[in-house]
């Protein structure tokens, strides 16, 4: 008897050995069929050139935004996709207007240029621009250390560089980007009249790098202008004040914040064949600041957002949840749409398990940060092998993406691409954000590894639903 139940046992140890081979087997060939088809014959660069070289900067209200709209709805109507449609949302409009101008005044008649841009959202000066004295902070806790008394009548000089011994730059850019997005508003209510920002940039270089701001509650006509300067500008304007603290600094933009406008988050769907009601989504935001084309931020996440639905109609994947590409709106400076997004879900009361965001750029793809809980992240860490041939296998528990971060409940698995992020923020909101700034190749691994990576978390289902499913 006891001999029968050890055969059996080594039976059934070897069936799910070969199981397990076969399955992994499975999943190897699919990925390889995912990679080999993004690289060989992907359409994420191809769609890339057209947001970038075609439309270009895609602020939300304006009407390349809207142009971006249009072509990506048409783009993924081309896929033969069970359903393509725009989602309504209303978003803010705000134009910089004419270019910016700014110096520093060393004496009378003695000046040198700054480069420098407005933030988004911010006021603009007066007709004749704004020139003061200038007070140099190491932050938001610095004000009041010098107080009303010496900030007052003064432009704020915000020049808390990124952390440049922080290997992971996006702790860099967390590090400091408080005083680019509160600075105007913390700053006025010590009395001063503007604000400067160094750049949120690792890199030296004479690229201003614009990004959203924040009056909060203040007062329509408590509200003082604000700019950032390039890295280079900021070095030099602090060197200079050690040496002439009384200079002065000009500066004129001529921004306008108008009403909010109608948009859309564009929304395509494969449906599920077994859980047509379940959703996972992939996607990026469609908008993007206007000093560059947004190739980087976030031409890239959406174009590789759309490759996966492609990927899997080209290879011939059925999923079995309904697949979702969802192109955002107005991350940049409102995340309406991703909050949209959320909201009509919620009333719907549609079960979304799984979302997946590209918002890192479009650089060589290293892995996956995941919003998730152990018994999944325990799943994900077991696929570590099928991406490791691609280099694609650093898996943490992290950040995901902040326009599918609204969606978030109780056993929904986020997770964000994390490419490699040195660069990064050479790029971030300048006007070298352009579509030669990003490599055809890099591009399209992300885009494989994502497809991938929705692939397996499709076919095995999240732990959640399995305990579901089981219950």
């Amino acid at each position: 008897m006891n001999k029968t139940i050890t055969i059996l046992l080594l039976c059934l140890l070897f069936t799910s050995e070969s199981f397990s081979q076969k399955v992994n087997t499975e999943d190897s060939i699919t990925l390889r069929n995912i990679f080999d088809m993004a690289l060989l014959n992907g359409k994420s660069y191809d769609w890339l050139d057209h947001l970038s070289n075609k439309i270009g900067g895609r602020l939300s209200g304006t009407l390349s935004a809207q142009d971006a709209v249009d072509y990506t709805k048409e783009e993924l109507d081309k896929l033969g996709l069970d359903k393509v449609w725009l989602q309504p949302v209303m978003v803010p409009k705000w134009t910089r207007g004419l270019p910016e101008y700014a110096y520093v005044e060393t004496g009378p008649g003695i000046t040198s240029m700054a480069n420098i841009c407005a933030l988004g959202g911010s006021v603009a000066t007066r007709d004749g621009g704004l020139k003061a004295g200038v007070i140099e902070v190491q932050g938001i806790e610095d004000l009041a250390r010098y107080g009303e008394e010496q900030i007052k009548g003064k432009i704020v000089f915000y020049n808390r560089p990124m952390k440049a011994d922080l290997i992971h730059t996006f702790q860099a850019y967390g590090g400091c980007v408080d005083q680019r997005y509160a600075g105007a508003m913390e700053a006025a209510k010590y009395g001063a009249v503007g604000v400067v920002v160094r750049s949120m940039n690792l890199r030296l270089d004479d690229y201003p790098h614009t990004g959203s701001m924040s009056y909060g509650d203040t007062p329509v006509a408590q509200r003082i202008p604000a700019c950032a300067i390039s890295t280079k500008g900021a070095d030099y304007l602090s060197g200079i004040l050690k040496l002439l603290p009384t200079l002065k600094f000009y500066f004129k933009q001529n921004c306008k914040t108008y009403p909010d406008v109608q948009s859309y988050n564009v929304i395509g769907e494969i449906t599920g064949s077994v859980y047509p009601n379940r959703f996972m989504i992939v996607g990026g935001h469609l908008d993007s600041w206007d000093l560059g084309d947004g190739s980087h931020d976030d031409g890239a996440g959406c174009v590789q957002s759309m490759e996966v639905l492609r990927l899997f109609k080209k290879i011939n994947y059925k999923p079995k949840h309904s697949i979702r590409v969802v192109l955002f709106m107005n991350e940049e400076n409102g995340l309406r749409g991703g909050r949209k997004y959320a909201e009509e879900a919620k009333l719907k009361n549609e079960n979304h398990v799984f979302a997946l965001e590209s918002d890192s750029g479009g650089f060589t793809p290293r892995g996956f940060s995941f919003d998730i809980d152990d018994a999944n992240f325990t799943q994900v860490e077991g696929w570590e092998s099928l991406f490791k041939p691609y280099l694609i296998h650093y898996f943490e528990k992290g950040g995901s993406g902040a326009d599918i971060g609204p969606l978030k409940h109780d056993g929904m698995v986020l997770a964000g691409l994390r490419p490699d992020s040195q660069r990064y923020f050479d790029y971030h909101h300048a006007a070298n954000d352009t579509f030669e700034a990003v490599n055809k190749r890099e591009l399209e691994l992300g885009g494989a590894a994502m497809a991938s990576l929705v692939y397996l978390f499709d076919k095995y289902g999240t732990k959640t639903e399995s305990k579901s499913i089981k219950n």
